[in-house]
């Protein structure tokens, strides 16, 4: 029993992608032209930053993990993943604005730490891996 491991995709991931970036920049469009800043729309700016976020950030993780391959290949999950560190990185950034903590150095080291905990996740699921 011969197993074909199907490869995934950019184009499988463009409806995904174009559901959030809809959902996100639309969100982030009516709390920025409809309502005055506070608490809720504060979060709820956050949030629609990264869901649009992730959504410019998905075809661009889907075609590096093809460009790039690895073993184990990986799935949907691990893309989507990927996509949603892309997307959480810029809000923290302007959450660390907001605050007026945010430099060079810790911007740095804040793409640093998510890089590498993503690292440890893939090191994680190879060791894991067993081919068939």
């Amino acid at each position: 029993m011969e197993s074909k491991q199907r490869t995934l995709t950019v184009r499988a991931f463009l409806p995904a992608a174009a559901i959030f970036a809809l959902l996100g920049w639309t969100g982030l469009f009516a709390i920025v032209n409809f309502s005055e800043p506070s608490g809720g729309t504060r979060w709820a700016f956050f949030f629609f930053a990264v869901l649009g976020l992730t959504g410019l950030a998905l075809p661009a993780a889907a075609f590096l993990n093809k460009r790039f391959p690895s073993n184990p290949p990986p799935n949907h999950v691990v893309i989507l993943r990927q996509a949603i560190w892309a997307g959480i990185y810029l809000p923290t950034l302007a959450w660390l604005r907001i605050g007026r903590v945010l430099n060079l150095s810790i911007a740095i080291l804040l793409i640093a730490g998510l890089v590498l905990i993503e690292m440890l996740l893939r090191l994680r699921e190879r060791s894991q891996w067993k081919p068939e």
